[in-house]
């Protein structure tokens, strides 16, 4: 029996960075948590501990850096994207290199340039990889809250001797949404480019979990995914994962009080998690010439 080497990949992780652009009345602020994963034939460092393929995470990690003190940072796209193509380029044993991008929102305060307001625990996200001649983005966000207070319902589905959940057509229904979209065209540089391409895919998936009348997690995901499709059309697929976050009634009837659905507590844990994907069946291939 012949033992081999499967895949595997190096890279630095977590990085963090924190950009302030200074060139104007109001400052620019993006907090970023950088990873770089490479990949290339590694057999000899795995086998025999040469190095002479290696690239060493450090030196990644510091060319995150450089890459923001000399070029800016800018859309996450952006910056994730000249960092893929540098790796791919400058070095004959990287084969393809995928970074990953966690930003985490601040706001300015008004009246002033300098001052900002950290957005809660919101992320947005975007994971480029390229392989020196083709390129990959896929943006997204994690951490945004949602919650509808009526117009969702669950009933109608499966019971067996273990069931105990009553239906209803009115429940709260609460997720903390992760999103992830591919793209397969780069968004017009005007109005906004990346940027804007994020909000409006954000926008559309807040609008259509408020507008959609749920009659399962499952439908409102479709809702929210074809919505993206629908407007953006730089966009060919969208991934989503949709915790059920439940909120159950109060019982209390032994204290002699009513509670029509007013008074509500929010589990923790277990919970109800709901995935699935939403794409164009006429979508091109992935990678974008850019």
């Amino acid at each position: 029996m012949a033992i081999v080497l499967g895949p595997n990949q190096y890279g630095k992780a977590e990085i963090r960075l924190v950009h302030v652009a200074k060139d104007g009345g109001q400052h620019r602020l993006r907090d970023l948590t950088v990873g770089v994963t490479l990949t290339g034939d590694m057999t000899a460092a795995h086998l025999t501990g040469d190095n002479s393929a290696v690239l060493p995470t450090d030196t990644q990690k510091n060319t995150v850096y450089a890459f923001a003190a000399e070029y800016g940072v800018g859309e996450i796209e952006s910056f994730a994207a000249r960092l893929a193509r540098h790796f791919t380029t400058s070095q004959a044993s990287i084969a393809t290199a995928r970074v990953h991008v966690a930003e985490h929102p601040w706001d300015p305060v008004a009246g002033t340039g300098h001052s900002f307001a950290r957005r809660g625990g919101e992320i947005r996200t975007a994971e480029v990889t390229c392989d020196g001649t083709t390129i990959w983005v896929v943006s997204g966000l994690a951490g945004l809250v949602l919650l509808n207070s009526a117009g969702s319902e669950f009933h109608g589905y499966i019971k067996d001797r273990y069931t105990t959940l009553a239906e209803t057509t009115d429940r709260i229904l609460a997720t903390e949404v992760t999103a992830r979209w591919r793209h397969v065209a780069v968004p017009p540089a005007a109005p906004g480019g990346w940027d804007a391409s994020h909000a409006e895919a954000r926008r559309h998936l807040i609008e259509a979990f408020g507008q959609t009348h749920s009659k399962s997690l499952q439908q409102t995901l479709y809702a929210m995914g074809s919505r993206i499709l629908d407007h953006r059309p730089e966009i060919a697929e969208v991934r989503l994962a949709l915790p059920n976050k439940h909120h159950f009634v109060v019982d209390l009837s032994p204290f002699g009080i009513k509670n029509p659905g007013t008074v509500l507590y929010a589990a923790d844990r277990p919970y109800g998690l709901i995935e699935g994907t939403v794409l164009r069946d006429d979508a091109p291939p992935p990678g974008l010439a850019w």
